[in-house]
C-alpha cells in the first residue's frame, strides 16, 4: 500500500485525466476492436495471435480473481483513496488486473509480432502506462498488474513460435485452440463445481460464471472458425475504401448479433450461462469465418480501374 499512497499524493487534475484516459485502452472493448483490426484488414495470423493470448490470459485472470477473492485496495485499507472516475470499471475482485492483462497481451504481442519500428515502440510503452495506471488510480496494487504483466508475456512469447510455425502450416494452431477449449471448460468446471466460501462475494460470482460459459463460447467459436478457415482461407488484402467498411460494418453487425442473441436467447434459455455462451459462439464464429467471406468483395471496393 505504501506505493499507492505516494501515487495518491502526486495526483494532480491534470495527471488524473491522463491516466483515466490511458486505462481505458485496456478495456474488453478495445481488445476486441483492435484485435479484429488485425485479423480482419492487416494479418489474420497475428489476429489470431492476439486473440488467443487476450483470451487465454482473460480466462487465467478469471480464475485467479475467484480463487483468491482478494478485495480492492479501498476495501483493504478505508483510509485510503482511488480516483473517483476509475471506479465504475473496477468492479470485482482485485487481484489479479484484468486491464492490465489484456494491454500486455495485446500491445505486447504487437512488439513481438514485429512490424513498423514507430507503432512497436507506441506499443511497448503502453505494456508500461496501462498498468501505471491502474496504480495511479487506486483500483490495484503492485501484485495485481505485476502477475498480470507476468502471466501475459508468457503467453505473448510461449504462442509466438506456434502461430509463426502455423503461418505455414496451418494445422499447427489445432493444439493451442484445443488446450483454450480445455482450459475454458476447465474454468466452466471449476465455478459450477467449486465449493465457494460463505463470504462470497455473490455478484463477483456470478461475474465469474457468466464469464466462464462467454470464454468456452468463444474458444469453441475460434476454433470453429479456424477449422473452417483451413478449408476456406481468406485474404486480409483491400483498398483503403474497403478496409474501412469492411471494419465498420463487420463491427456494427457483430454488434447486432450480440443484442440480437441477448433478445431471442434469454426469453428461451435464460439470462446469463448457457444463453451468453452460445450468443458470444456465435459472435465468433460471425467475425471468425462468415464475415470474412465477404472480403472478396470489399478486396474490390476503392480499387482504381
Amino acid at each position: 500500500m505504501e506505493l499507492l499512497y505516494m501515487f495518491e499524493r502526486l495526483r494532480t487534475p491534470l495527471g488524473d485525466a491522463f491516466f483515466s484516459l490511458i486505462t481505458h485502452l485496456g478495456e474488453e472493448t478495445l481488445f476486441i476492436v483492435f484485435g479484429l483490426l488485425i485479423f480482419w484488414c492487416l494479418d489474420k495470423w497475428e489476429g489470431y495471435y492476439l486473440l488467443s493470448a487476450g483470451l487465454s490470459g482473460t480466462v487465467i485472470n478469471q480464475f485467479l480473481k475467484l480463487w483468491f477473492r482478494i478485495p480492492r485496495p479501498w476495501v483493504r485499507d478505508p483510509n485510503f483513496t482511488a480516483v473517483e472516475s476509475a471506479l465504475a470499471q473496477a468492479g470485482g475482485y482485485s487481484f489479479p488486473s484484468g486491464h492490465t492483462q489484456n494491454a500486455v497481451a495485446v500491445f505486447g504481442g504487437v512488439v513481438r509480432w514485429g512490424g513498423h519500428k514507430a507503432l512497436r515502440a507506441v506499443c511497448a510503452a503502453l505494456c508500461v502506462l496501462v498498468p501505471l495506471s491502474r496504480l495511479y488510480l487506486g483500483v490495484h496494487t503492485p501484485a495485481d498488474v505485476g502477475l498480470s504483466a507476468v502471466i501475459a508475456l508468457a503467453l505473448v512469447f510461449g504462442l509466438y513460435p506456434v502461430v509463426r510455425k502455423a503461418a505455414g502450416r496451418p494445422g499447427a494452431l489445432r493444439p493451442v485452440l484445443a488446450a483454450m477449449t480445455l482450459l475454458a471448460a476447465g474454468f466452466l468446471a471449476f465455478v459450477s463445481l467449486y465449493p465457494f466460501p460463505a463470504d462470497t462475494d455473490a455478484v463477483n460470482l456470478a461475474f465469474g460464471v457468466k464469464n466462464a460459459h462467454v470464454m468456452l463460447g468463444c474458444m469453441l467459436g475460434l476454433w470453429l472458425s479456424h477449422e473452417a478457415d483451413l478449408r476456406a482461407g481468406f485474404d486480409t488484402r483491400a483498398p483503403l475504401a474497403g478496409q474501412a467498411l469492411k471494419l465498420v460494418l463487420g463491427l456494427a453487425l457483430l454488434l447486432a448479433i450480440k443484442s440480437a442473441g441477448k433478445a431471442v436467447l434469454y426469453p428461451l434459455l435464460g439470462a446469463g450461462g448457457f444463453a451468453d455462451g452460445l450468443r458470444y459462439f456465435l459472435m465468433v464464429v460471425f467475425a471468425g469465418f462468415l464475415w470474412p467471406r465477404t472480403f472478396p468483395f470489399w478486396s474490390r471496393v476503392g480499387k482504381k480501374r
